[in-house]
Parts: C-alpha cells; sequence; structure tokens
C-alpha cells in the first residue's frame, strides 16, 4: 500500500517544509517478524532487558504501574528515557496496549518506561496528567537504580495518550496540574520532546465539529473531564494542550493521519498554530490514507516513520 506524502511542517532546528514522496509499506505492529523483512529498524533486539511490573506509587491504595525496557548497552552507558503513555479515551487499555515505540526504540539505545494512569470515569481530569507526572518524577529519582539518564526525558503516547504526552511537554511548572503521585516532589516533571500520535489538543474545537465525542454522555472527553465540555468551557480550555503553550515548551514531533474520523486532522494543526506564533519547534507529519491507529493498509510503525521519531529523539535526549 502506498501512503505517498509525508509532510513536514516549521521546524526550524530540525527541518524545514519539504514533500516526501515514497512507499511506504503497511506493517502490523502485532507482527514484529514482519518488520525484519523491510528493516532493521523494526526489529526487536533479544538481548533488551524487561522489567515489568513496576509499581511508581499508590492512589488510594491502589497501584499504579510501569514496565520499563532497557537497551543491551545499559551497562556501558547510560541510555536517554523514553516514556510511552497508552491510549484509549482515557477509559480504558493499559501500558501494555497499542505501545508503537516499544520494544523497538530499545534497539536504537533508548530505555523505554510504559505506564499506566487512572482511568475515565473512576477518575477525572486532571487525575490522569497527575499520574503521568508522577510516573516521571519516579522515573527520575531511580534513574540510578536502572541505568539509564533521566536529565533529558522524552515523552510519547497514541490518541489519548498522544494528549496525556503533549499535556506533560506544555505544562511544566503549573502547580494544579503537578500533583503529588508517587511522591518525589524534590524531582522534575518537565520533558523534553514529545512525540504524538494524532492525540486530540483542543476540546473547545472538537466540541463544534466532533460533539458526539464531547457533550453525549458515555463519549471520551465527557467522561475525561466529567462533564459535557458546554457545561464548563474554561475546564474544557485547562484540560486542552493548545491553551497551555508558552515559549519554553519542549519541541514537538506529531503524526497525523488525514483519514483520521476519530481525531481530526485541525486537532494536530491547532497545537502547530500554537507552536509557531511562540517560533517553537514543532513538525507536523501528514501520513497520506492513514486512519487513527494502524491498519493492514496504512501502519504508524513503518521503517520511515520509526527513522523519524529516532532521528527527532536524537536530536533532543543526547
Amino acid at each position: 500500500m502506498v501512503l505517498s506524502e509525508i509532510i513536514l511542517m516549521n521546524k526550524p532546528s530540525f527541518g524545514v517544509r519539504l514533500d516526501v514522496r515514497g512507499h511506504l509499506f503497511g506493517v502490523s505492529p502485532l507482527i514484529v517478524a514482519a518488520c525484519a523483512l523491510t528493516s532493521i529498524l523494526c526489529q526487536r533486539s533479544e538481548a533488551a532487558h524487561r522489567i515489568n511490573d513496576v509499581v511508581f506509587a499508590h492512589v488510594y491504595s491502589k497501584p499504579l504501574y510501569l514496565d520499563l525496557v532497557l537497551p543491551d548497552n545499559v551497562d556501558k552507558e547510560k541510555p536517554p528515557l523514553v516514556v510511552f503513555i497508552h491510549g484509549g479515551s482515557w477509559s480504558a487499555m493499559t501500558r501494555r496496549d497499542n505501545a508503537v515505540i516499544v520494544p523497538w526504540l530499545a534497539d536504537h539505545g533508548f530505555a523505554v518506561a510504559t505506564i499506566d494512569y487512572r482511568l475515565a470515569p473512576d477518575a477525572i481530569f486532571p487525575s490522569q496528567v497527575h499520574d503521568c507526572k508522577g510516573a516521571i518524577r519516579w522515573l527520575r529519582a531511580h534513574a540510578e537504580d536502572y541505568g539509564y539518564d533521566a536529565s533529558r526525558v522524552g515523552v510519547a503516547g497514541e490518541s489519548a495518550g498522544g494528549h496525556l504526552a503533549v499535556m506533560l511537554g506544555v505544562t511544566g511548572g503549573i502547580e494544579e496540574l503537578e500533583g503529588d503521585v508517587g511522591g518525589n516532589l524534590d524531582r522534575s516533571s518537565r520533558v523534553q520532546a514529545v512525540v504524538d500520535y494524532y492525540g486530540p489538543m483542543d476540546f473547545i474545537l472538537r466540541s463544534q465539529n466532533q460533539p458526539e465525542k464531547t457533550e453525549k454522555p458515555g463519549s471520551p472527553v465527557h467522561l475525561l473531564l466529567g462533564q459535557p465540555v458546554n457545561k464548563d468551557q474554561d475546564l474544557a480550555r485547562f484540560a486542552s494542550p493548545a491553551f497551555h503553550v508558552t515559549e519554553d515548551d519542549a519541541p514537538l514531533l506529531i503524526f497525523q493521519g488525514d483519514k483520521d474520523n476519530k481525531v481530526l486532522p485541525d486537532q494536530s494543526e491547532r497545537i502547530v498554530d500554537e507552536y509557531r506564533k511562540r517560533n517553537l519547534d514543532v513538525t507536523l507529519e501528514i501520513v497520506r490514507g492513514g486512519g487513527h491507529g494502524s491498519t493492514k493498509e496504512v501502519s504508524y510503525s513503518t521503517p520511515e516513520i520509526h527513522e523519524k521519531v529516532v532521528e527527532f529523539l536524537n536530536a533532543y535526549l543526547r
């Protein structure tokens, strides 16, 4: 399947606007072995060391877990750390679902953590942000225990996880969003690079052109906020990354399918506009024919996309 052009937009220190036309072959993220047929970029290292079920916090006596994948060079040098946040409409899935970052990124010398967070409707915003920031602080506090370098941390996520990843990138120092989950309050929750796969960025805009996602009881944003957007637009703005962008925010790489009908492309364009206003580093890659997540026809786990992620993370974490 030909995806055709990928568009890189307005990133002063990482790239310029250009069109890249080429053949991107769909690769199922569930069949890692198939990736080996196309590129070593997709291969999983047998030497990578996985550490599962690490408790990073207790909230109301309930544990929150993370998993670690450490590259085979962890004993020789401290690898940079990338944290992956799962999707699932803020109400489903776990750290072991839809992780497009793991484990192939370990083959490129990165330590990778996949984290859980409290799910709606049992926990509403900003609980999810508090949990993610608590995980970042915990990972920094325990860097020496596991051998990675947490002085510069990247974060990535899909869909709802993309929203949370960008929230981490643009809300450093906002007290109401820090929380105290997991303790380690002497550690920073700021991140130095963000990779977003088709995450929603502006709930006000989304309520205008996708009200079924924001106003209807049981819809994703309604569950996250505990109410419809139109009931409290100030809350909706506070939960939207696009309204938090300031001049000191982390560089941002976005992958967005132009056929995504669950999170519309204008959500990615919205955060790009805010970054551009402040001359921040942002790259938007439009995947032609891409929907919301990988399919047999169009995948977000191709060698070409992997290569762009590695290039971006190398630029800001090494």
